[in-house]
């Protein structure tokens, strides 16, 4: 997730001074809610591109581990909208539906189960 997080900050980064000229080159207000907005659908981008086309973002790259559906297929843009958006669930409930793997017997967390999603080693295909 670290990889990730900086890759994401990176663009996040980029994307914000894409859009702030429109708003007069001031700080985005916290009663602008378009902007979080734009940004939630900026990072649901790079997360859905990554896990549509490859099934690896680069934190999972370096780690050898590939995103499927549970019938080790690729992942379509409804089941990495579904995992997003379960995602950012888990981690409002203070991150319990990532430590949910530690209880499932598949090992699969809030976001897996949800969209029928899962990591599994690239060499081997095993969850």
């Amino acid at each position: 997730m670290v990889y990730d997080i900086l890759l994401l900050t990176a663009l996040l980064f980029l994307a914000t001074a894409l859009v702030l000229p429109f708003n007069g080159g001031e700080a985005f207000k916290s009663r602008q809610i378009l902007y979080p907005l734009y940004l939630l659908s900026v990072s649901y981008a790079f997360y859905g591109w990554f896990w549509v086309h490859g099934g690896q973002t680069l934190g999972l790259k370096a780690w050898k581990i590939k995103l499927l559906s549970d019938n080790r297929q690729p992942v379509t843009w409804r089941q990495a909208f579904i995992r997003y958006v379960i995602a950012i669930v888990s981690w409002s409930f203070l991150g319990l539906g990532f430590l949910w793997l530690l209880f499932d017997k598949n090992r699969r967390s809030w976001h897996d189960i949800v969209s029928k999603t899962g990591l599994y080693i690239e060499s081997s295909n095993k969850p």
